[in-house]
This record gives C-alpha cells, structure tokens and sequence, in this order.
C-alpha cells in the first residue's frame, strides 16, 4: 500500500515537472517585443474588426510580421504597420529599399491611421473580396487567402501568420465583443447583419426597415450618440430603410473624383452629404449657402 502510494506521489510530481517545464518552454518562445505590440494594439485590431470585419488575429499577426512587432524603421519612422506600398496612393510618402531600391511606402500620422488604411485597403481591394465571404474566425483561411492573393512575396507568408497567431494566442481577440477592457465578453450572435460598403474611404451601411440606432450600435460597438453625430443628424430621428448610415465621421469634402453634382429631383443637402461622404456644415460652406437653402433641380453644387 505504502509502495502504491509512493509511486503515486512520484508520478505526481513528474507531471508537475514536465507542466512547469512546458510552460517555461512556451514562456521563453514568447518574444516580449510581440507582447508588448500585441498589449498596445489588439484594442485597435478588434475595433477594424468590428467595423470591417477582418479578424482581429489576423491584423495582429500581419502587423507583427511586417513590423517588426513595431520595430522596423517603417514602422517607428513612417507609422506603417504593413508594408502598404504607395500604389494609388496621394498621402504622405517615404522610400525604402524592398523587393527594389526605392520603393515608395505610404507614410501616417500614428498607427492607428495605418490600421484603418490596412482595413481599407483589403476592403476597396477586388482581389482580396473572396475573403469576406470566409468565417471571420477561420484564420487559418483567411492566412492562407491573403497569401493567394498576393499580399506578399514570401511562399511561407500564410504558415508565419498561422504560427504567429496560435504561439500568441491571438484567435482569442477574434471572439471579442468589445475592447481589451471588455475581453471577457464575447461576440454577440447577430442573426442577418449588415453588409458594410465604402464611400470617400468611409465605412457605411444601409439601413433597413425596423433598423434604429440602437441596434446599430449592438451590431457594430458605436455609440448612438457617436452614429447620430456623425451622420448629421438628431437623436429622436426614426431610421428609414435606404437610409445611408455612416460607422465613421464624414470628410470635409468628397473623393477627388467628384467635383460637382447636378442637383436630381429628391434631393437634399442632406441626402447629397450623405450620398458622398460631407460633412454637412461643409457642404453649406462650399457652396456659400444659408442653412435656410433648399436646392432646386439643376443646380450645380460643390463637392470640393
């Protein structure tokens, strides 16, 4: 009996040492450089998510990789987070030797813009649409599809994010229902939601009938205040199906690529504002128009 006992005991305290030693091993694999990134930014990858609907994992890991974990002088210099080459691009710039001398790289204010910039850029991108339609927390797939697109020129691109992702524990954020604060939450289920488009590089839905702002702010972690504010309009305003709802403040002016609009039957300075991303106190600005204006078929307004 006293033997049978022992030999429990020593079996015991075996497990005990290989658990000691397997979290030891995992602790030194842990890069704090990674940690610290991954404290600093997961709010920010769990609020593109919730708005674009890229999971938060795999901006984390893209942004580990590509930074450096923040590092690289892309990153600590220029604020970009993801090796976005400048493409289209009419923002700030800065070259840097990459696949060629002197390639041209976009350039930020702060990393946030670099986050947001790298949701937009993965939304607007034609190539990339095959991978909204995957399970957000499949990332595994979604690694695997960013490769086969082309995001990068590295064969091992989607194994590196994958091991990133799961040596971190990063899927964890995927599940998230608001930021770090709220991390023990998890996502809402939400039955039918809304397909979100882009206009002037803005994120908006289209509401439908029985929408209210409230629900809207369940669905996608923004404020009814924040969501009355940013589309112009007031708090006891009834939402109606069509109704063009804005997840972000609306610009100044439009895209370069609109200049004027002709004035159709049915519009307002307000559905105009709406339709193309303005603010609407701009739009009265622009135009050197009264808040008493009301527009008339025809006329030719200022969108910049």
């Amino acid at each position: 009996m006293a033997n049978q006992m022992y030999r429990k005991y020593r079996i015991s305290i075996f497990l005990l040492l290989v658990l000691c030693a397997f979290t030891v091993v995992q602790a030194q694999r842990r890069n704090q450089r990674y940690v610290k990134y991954i404290n600093k930014y997961s709010s920010l990858a769990v609020k593109q998510m919730k708005t674009y609907k890229i999971p938060a994992s795999i901006t984390l890991s893209q942004g580990l990789l590509e930074s450096g974990a923040g590092y690289s002088r892309l990153a600590r210099v220029s604020n970009n987070h993801f090796g976005i080459k400048c493409g289209n691009w009419r923002g700030a710039s800065v070259r840097y030797d990459d696949d060629a001398p002197k390639e041209c790289f976009r350039a930020y204010d702060n990393p946030a813009e670099s986050y947001k910039d790298h949701s937009l850029f993965l939304r607007k991108g034609s190539r990339y649409a095959f991978l909204f339609d995957l399970d957000i927390t499949d990332y595994k797939a979604w690694a695997r599809g960013l490769k086969r697109a082309g995001y990068a020129t590295d064969p091992s691109y989607a194994n590196r994010l994958i091991t990133i992702i799961e040596d971190y524990e990063l899927y964890k954020y995927d599940k998230e229902r608001r930021h770090r604060r709220h991390a023990s939450k998890k996502v809402k289920t939400v039955i039918n939601p809304h397909q979100v488009y882009l206009a002037n590089d803005l994120a908006y839905v289209v509401a439908r009938r029985g929408d209210t702002f409230e629900s809207l702010s369940n669905e996608f972690d923004i404020s009814k205040r924040k969501l009355v504010k940013y589309n112009d309009l007031h708090k006891n305003y009834t939402l109606i199906g069509g109704d063009i709802i804005y997840l972000h403040a609306k610009h100044r002016k439009a895209n370069k690529a609109y200049v004027v609009h002709i004035v159709r039957d049915g519009d307002s300075m307000h559905t105009i504002s709406q339709k193309y991303g303005i603010r609407l106190k701009n739009l009265y600005k622009m135009n050197r128009k009264d808040p008493d204006y009301v527009p008339e078929i025809g006329d030719r307004l200022r969108l910049r």
